[in-house]
């Protein structure tokens, strides 16, 4: 993978702050496509000066009890979470997770079968790559797909790794994105059925990153189906589109969320998009309902 900043280097960098009350609850680990060690993920969140963060693994909640581990006697709040891989009207959306208790069956068992077809998948796009006359070292693939959940992220490092791509953007655009040599689709939950799912765990769910051309009528058709809130703080949001999405959420009767959505060294980093505890709590009394 890409060589990246030494983390004792970059807690040297930040000045630790005092906590804030805001949230991060958006956050990747090595578990799935992070970098960051959950440990490492409490240690900046603490230096970013969060009250608590949200552990937003793909397809699992692995990344959850080593970071509630780390941060005993912190005083930040772990919350569990996952970023659940859905589909609405034939496009892939996702789903933020939260609050969920992590060995629900049916829902484990729906992430088990998600990770099991990325798993799958991952390994038929190194056969396709090495059709295309790319092959990439066994031994650093193995290591990733024994972390259990990989994608086309880890493929994307390894070809600007190898230098078969000059930058990630360039491994997306020339394999693996949509359009790509090798791309293959992804298993995808219906959202109606990942919303149940969810809410029979216990847990309440939040539409993440909604692009540009999500609208309102289809922020109201997923509040019909029982969405709870949707991502308005988030590192591709203008602030017009973060106050578009904020007014929606209020007239729809929406909870609201954000995070960085980091994964590690760069612009996105632990908590450089939060939201306030007063909205933390909010979303908090949904599971009460």
């Amino acid at each position: 993978m890409p060589q990246r900043q030494p983390f004792t280097a970059l807690c040297r960098a930040a000045a630790r702050r005092p906590a804030t009350g805001r949230a991060d609850l958006h956050v990747h680990t090595s578990y799935s496509d992070g970098t960051y060690t959950p440990e490492e993920i409490l240690s900046l969140a603490r230096r970013s000066g969060l009250s608590a963060v949200a552990i937003t693994d793909h397809d699992t909640f692995s990344g959850v009890a080593p970071a509630r581990l780390a941060a005993i006697g912190t005083g930040v709040e772990i919350i569990p979470g996952a970023e659940v891989t859905c589909d609405f009207d034939g496009r892939e959306l996702h789903l933020l997770a939260y609050f969920c208790e992590p060995t629900a069956g049916r829902l484990a068992a729906a992430l088990d079968r998600l990770r099991a077809h990325r798993l799958g998948r991952f390994w038929d796009m190194v056969d396709r790559l090495a059709a295309c006359g790319v092959r990439l070292d066994q031994a650093a693939l193995e290591e990733h797909a024994r972390q259990g959940t990989v994608g086309r992220r880890h493929l994307a490092a390894m070809l600007v790794e190898s230098r078969r791509a000059r930058s990630l953007r360039e491994a997306f655009h020339r394999y693996l994105g949509d359009q790509g040599q090798v791309a293959l689709p992804k298993l995808r939950l219906p959202v109606a059925e990942a919303l149940e799912l969810v809410h029979e765990a216990g847990g309440v769910a939040s539409w993440a990153h909604p692009p540009y051309d999500g609208t309102r009528d289809a922020l109201a058709r997923l509040r019909e189906m029982g969405l709870d809130a949707v991502e308005v703080e988030y590192p591709g949001h203008r602030p017009a589109r973060v106050r578009q999405l904020r007014l929606w959420a209020a007239e729809l009767g929406l909870a609201v969320t954000g995070g960085s959505d980091c994964h590690g060294a760069g612009p996105r980093a632990v908590g450089s998009r939060s939201i306030t505890a007063a909205e933390l709590e909010a979303l908090r009394r949904l599971t009460c309902r």
